[in-house]
């Protein structure tokens, strides 16, 4: 007898019966194939709580993604290179709800990305395996958590996916996390430009961290919203898995509409588990609970697996039963299940590993380009950063992997006009979506591109720098891992155009001004901050990120034209600051950036007048080395910048790691004029002409003239 109680051979069906149900049959046993398959991922995710650093699991979310994570892991609709997780053409897929992190370790480690070895001691400092995921785990793509912003990478990934040579983009979201503003506008993207190679599945668990069994707020009817911004909608039961195999395989096999899809996977937190102990969002698991949980789970797998040998054993005898009992028990192979009978007559056990994907190759990030085709500039004229963007991208975008994003200000950057001259295809334009700006340009840029991104300065997202900045680290963690999974060239290269810096925005608003972007993005690692002052060194920065590998740059530039301060043998190099006006006799020294160095080169003429010479030095970067050589002069040093002090602020810590010559020298001697209040209060300005702002700050050359005579005869 079978488990199942027939007898062996006695056939439920007919042969014609058969014939006529074949691909029923199919079905029901891959559906049986998942269920044992959900078992064995439950069984891994519950387990890594049981020596994780704090005891620690987000279980509740975690459980209620396994049903849609196994679905598409596991039911043949992934095209994926487990060996190269980077090489271009394979489908990729985004777990933007990073709390179901222990459920997509359980799938990688089970599908050979990484040694089930990883599962153990989560979350611990020596641990690749965090509470949410990143790229130092080998085959994720970028660092996630719940804050709706891996659905806007995962349309990125899409937009690329929609070129050759083409692929899918998946992404898994929580309806908690559907309250961000960015994923809708993600979702508003997405549909208008076509994209019915991204699939969303939403974890609907109808539970948040504060509430865990209802939402904060109640949410609109989902599959009626997404359907009015353009999307294939299907709403299914994720508490099982046939809805959500059939959905996914209308989006992977049938016929291509040109708009995205979205699953919505109504469960709820927690689902799979027997006890309500993990229904919550994060639980710390006594030992008693979860071994009485593994063991629970371990027996309904048992009786899954018998349910299946049953299925298999019902079918009627002959060539067609016996090719459908071959082929599902192929699948049970591709799905990490022994298809054949083991020494101890076990079948249908898990498999796990081994671990197939290595070092990746590395990535030449160097933009080829004809330098005797770009701008030749003449030191007689004046020219605006969006005059030098827009023909320098005319050729450096002739190479395929430059791309650019705007937010509805690309008159402004010039970038559009520029990429799109060589291909419009690769010059975006968001509309008025920051944030979405920045998660698409994290996309091209995990894939290799040499990104760039504009906006004026106060529009770019503080949430989403900060997070692209720590999978960008976790990368070059990977890198530098002798046992990491990336090699040289996989970080990420996104230039950062930030428009209208300092007093550039003149006359808009309050809101746009310029004068603090700099010191708030000062504290995001990684970040390299650039201040430009001259059209020449614009180009050649621009020279500079198409070396490759310069990360994350954010570029302040000028609104307005600029007369020209260097020739065309300048070299822009980060870190670097520049003398323009020097000489053995000066007796004060003058620090700028930005259009600050115009001022300040018209201060210094002033000053030369009256018999004061006046060191020039342009610092677009800070220059650690130049600023400890120019204070230790004894010289009184002066920052003048149209700002809230970001050199003057760098200077002090750079003298803070120099301590012993501030102790000896002192900061007597040292002065600034900058946006600070009387009491040297950061603040935000009121907008105004540029002239009445430089009036008002005493950043004119006549006054900063003034205040170095002031000091020089003190």
């Amino acid at each position: 007898m079978s488990p199942s109680g027939f007898a062996v051979g006695e056939p439920k069906v007919s042969n014609r019966e058969l014939m006529m149900h074949r691909d029923e049959i199919f079905q029901s046993g891959l559906l049986k194939l998942l269920a044992i398959k959900d078992s064995d991922i439950r069984i891994l995710t519950l387990g890594q709580s049981r020596d994780a650093i704090d005891k620690g699991l987000h279980a509740g979310g975690a459980l209620s993604a396994t049903i849609p994570l196994v679905a598409l892991f596991y039911g043949g609709f992934l095209r994926l290179d487990l060996t190269d997780p980077t090489r271009t053409g394979q489908d990729l897929f985004t777990l933007s709800k990073g709390h179901a992190v222990a459920a997509l370790a359980s799938i990688y480690a089970e599908l050979g990305y990484f040694d089930e070895v990883v599962l153990r001691g989560s979350r611990s400092h020596h641990s690749i395996l965090n509470g949410h995921p990143g790229p130092v785990l080998p085959g994720i793509q970028i660092a996630t958590g719940p804050m709706g912003q891996g659905i806007g990478v995962a349309q990125g990934f899409a937009i690329v996916g929609k070129r050759n040579p083409r692929f899918d983009s998946y992404c898994m979201v929580g309806d908690g996390e559907l309250q961000e503003g960015s994923c809708w506008e993600a979702i508003m993207y997405a549909a208008q430009h076509g994209l019915d190679n991204f699939c969303v599945l939403v974890d609907r668990n109808n539970g948040q961290l504060d509430i865990h069994d209802r939402m904060l707020f109640p949410m609109p009817p989902l599959e009626e919203v997404f359907r009015s911004y353009g999307w294939n909608a299907y709403n299914v039961d994720a508490t099982q898995y046939d809805g959500v195999v059939s959905a996914l395989r209308n989006f992977r096999y049938g016929t291509r509409n040109g708009k995205p899809t979205v699953i919505l996977c109504n469960t709820k937190k927690g689902f799979g588990a027997f006890s309500d102990f993990f229904n919550k969002h994060k639980v710390t698991v006594p030992e008693a609970v979860l071994a009485q949980e593994l063991l629970l789970q371990q027996q309904r797998r048992a009786t899954r697996v018998e349910e299946f040998l049953a299925f298999l054993d019902d079918l009627p005898g002959g060539a067609e039963s016996e090719s459908m009992r071959e082929w599902l028990l192929s699948e049970a192979e591709r799905m990490h299940l022994t298809a054949g009978r083991s020494s101890d007559g076990n079948l249908l056990d898990a498999v796990i590993g081994p671990v197939a994907t290595k070092r990746v190759p590395k990535r030449d990030k160097k933009i080829h380009y004809d330098a005797s085709a770009l701008p030749k500039l003449d030191k007689g004229k004046s020219y605006s950063a969006a005059e030098m963007v827009t023909a320098a991208m005319k050729i450096f975008a002739r190479d395929k992997r430059v791309v650019s994003i705007d937010s509805d200000l690309a008159s402004t950057s010039g970038l559009e006009s520029g990429v799109g001259g060589a291909d419009q295809s690769r010059a975006l334009n968001v509309g008025v979506a920051e944030a979405n700006m920045m998660l698409i340009s994290e996309a091209f840029a995990a894939l290799g591109y040499n990104t760039w991104c504009s906006t004026f300065c106060p529009f770019f997202n503080w949430q989403v720098l900060r997070r692209t900045a720590v999978g960008h680290q976790e990368r070059l963690e990977a890198i530098a891992d002798k046992n990491g999974w990336l090699s040289e060239g996989h970080g990420l290269d996104i230039t950062y155009l930030a428009t209208a810096a300092n007093f550039e925005t003149r006359t808009n608003g309050a809101t746009h001004m310029g004068n603090d972007d700099a010191t708030t993005f000062d504290g995001v690692a990684h970040l390299k901050i650039i201040d430009v002052s001259c059209p020449q060194q614009m180009l050649s920065i621009m020279k500079w990120t198409m070396e490759g590998n310069r990360g994350l740059v954010y570029l302040r530039v000028m609104r307005t034209g600029s007369a020209v301060l260097y020739g065309a043998d300048y070299e822009f190099d980060y870190g670097r600051g520049y003398r323009l006006r020097s000489g053995d006799s000066d007796r004060a020294i003058l620090i700028s950036s930005g259009r600050g160095v115009h001022e300040a080169i018209g201060a210094a003429e002033i000053c030369a007048g009256k018999g004061i010479g006046v060191t020039v030095v342009d610092m677009p970067s800070v220059d650690e080395e130049l600023l400890m050589k120019l204070y230790r002069t004894g010289r009184p040093m002066i920052f003048a910048e149209q700002n809230n002090g970001y050199l003057w602020q760098n200077f002090l810590k750079v003298l803070y790691r120099h301590r012993a010559d501030a102790d000896s020298k002192g900061l007597s001697h040292i002065s600034t004029i900058n946006t600070l209040d009387a009491d040297g209060n950061k603040q935000f300005i009121h907008s105004a002409t540029y002239e009445e702002l430089v009036e008002v700050f005493g950043l004119t050359p006549a006054a900063i003239s003034d205040a170095i005579q002031r000091v020089v005869e003190a």
